[in-house]
Formats: C-alpha cells, structure tokens, sequence
C-alpha cells in the first residue's frame, strides 16, 4: 500500500465560525463513511454548538443534546463554507448553521467518521483508551518507560501507537525521533529513561512548530480556510531518503516500518 497523507484538523480555525452557532440542517450526501453515519445525528439538528475541541485526531462537536464526533481518517478535509456552495464529488456531510455557513466534510476514500455521542463523550469507545495529549503534562518520559519496558516493538512504532500518546503521525514521529538522535529501528524496551526524556522533549518541540506554521503540507492537506500548512519546510528527514543528513552529511536511509515510510540517519541515530 501506498504511503498515505496525514491530515490535521484545525480546531482553532473552525471553532470561532461553529461556537455558538445554531446547526439547522444535516445533510448526509453518502453515509457509508468507515462507520455508517447514524440516523440520529439528526438530533443535533436545532442545537447550539457550546464547544469546539480535539482529543486526538478526532474533532467534537459539543451541544446540549450530545456531541458530533468526526475524524477525518486518511484523505479527508472539512472547510467551513457558504452553504449555497455547491458541492464537489465527495463531499459527504454538511452541517449547515444559522449563520448560512456550513462544515462540509470531504473524503475521497471514505475513511473518515461522523458520529454522535450521548452523554460524556470520551466514554466513547473510540476515545476511552486513548493516551495523553502529546503537549501536556500528562505526557512525560516516566510514562513511556513504564509502558515500554519488555516491549519489542520498534519504538517508533510504540510512540505512534495511540494507547501510548496521541497525536504522534508518521512525520512527526519521523522528525522527533531523528532529532533524539534514537533510530527508529530500536525496540521500545531498549530505550533509558534518559533517551526518553529527549525523546519526550523533542516530541513537544516539533508539534509546537507545526501548529504554529499551519501544519505539514502533503498532497491532501488543506487547512480550514483551504490554504496550506508550511511545516514541510522545516522538515529535517522525512521525504528526504537518499539525501545527506542535516548532522553529519551521510546518506539518510528508508525503511519500512509498521507499513509506513521512515527515513533516518544510520550514523546520527542510534
């Protein structure tokens, strides 16, 4: 398969068009997205949106009936548009709002979701085993060298793997990894405490510039206002095999690891 795309969703963009807003219709063009849309996503219809916030990659909703789940899964993109707009191929769902905006959900693949929730919505089984938002205090080195103890696993596969933290994608985990300076070929277990603390570090480090240049632009992203993200230019590694490190000027390598694409430095990382 293919390497594919991350997307983000951009919660600060969406948020100041959604909150406190009516939603007055859904429309459900196709709902055989990765779960079938329910029929009583219809109930948020007449709802003020109180809420919009993240956990993980997936976008809530918050109303005073339940909350709207979406995530985007691997191709999709949501743009707040003018209702009248009209609809492209694969525009899926709409949630059309009393100011005449709407959030328009576009999915090629059809990965994504749109749920709804009653009542506390990270009891969702979706959300309930999740790990800790990667730029909180809850993330820390102590609680990745408590879970990675006897695990074989590569560790970049183990700080992708949402039980452990959230919010980790291929690139991120590709460019954190090789500022550590650890090889992402390394089995989890195998990495000190003292490893993890510059891994947690730099984990932090390169989400903060992301989120501060909009994101990582790739084929597929686009941010809510449909401008792309420029956090490809900082990129230190991926998409870069074949070229000289940034460090030492040797030739970076790919692997696959888990399915995915991972570049690194055979002599930086270790």
């Amino acid at each position: 398969m293919p390497e594919l795309p991350e997307v983000e969703v951009s919660r600060q963009g969406i948020a100041p068009y959604l909150e406190n807003a009516q939603i007055t219709k859904i429309v459900v063009r196709n709902g055989q997205l990765r779960w079938p849309v329910p029929m009583t996503l219809q109930d948020a219809v007449g709802c003020i949106v109180i809420s919009v916030r993240r956990r993980a990659k997936y976008l809530l909703l918050e109303t005073e009936k339940g909350t709207i789940i979406i995530h985007l899964g691997m191709s999709g993109s949501l743009r707040v548009l003018d209702s009248t707009i009209a609809v492209e191929k694969h525009d899926h769902v709409d949630i059309v709002l009393d100011s005449g905006k709407c959030l328009r959900l576009n999915d090629p693949r059809r990965f994504g979701s749109v749920l709804w929730q009653v009542g506390e919505v990270l009891e969702h089984k979706l959300l309930a085993s999740l790990g800790p938002e990667p730029l909180t205090d809850d993330f820390t080195a102590q609680r990745l060298f408590e879970r990675s103890r006897s695990r074989k696993m590569p560790v970049k596969s183990f700080l992708m793997d949402n039980h452990n933290v959230v919010g980790v994608g291929n690139i991120y985990a590709n460019e954190a990894l090789f500022a550590a300076g650890i090889s992402p070929k390394r089995a989890a277990g195998n990495v000190s405490l003292q490893r993890y603390k510059v891994l947690v570090d730099e984990v932090k480090s390169v989400l903060a510039k992301a989120i501060q240049q909009g994101g990582t632009t790739l084929k597929d992203f686009t941010q809510s206002d449909g401008k792309p993200g420029y956090f490809v230019q900082e990129l230190q590694v991926y998409g870069k095999a074949g070229k000289p490190c940034p460090k030492c000027g040797e030739v970076l390598q790919a692997v696959k690891i888990g399915q995915r694409n991972t570049i690194y430095c055979n002599q930086c990382q270790r």
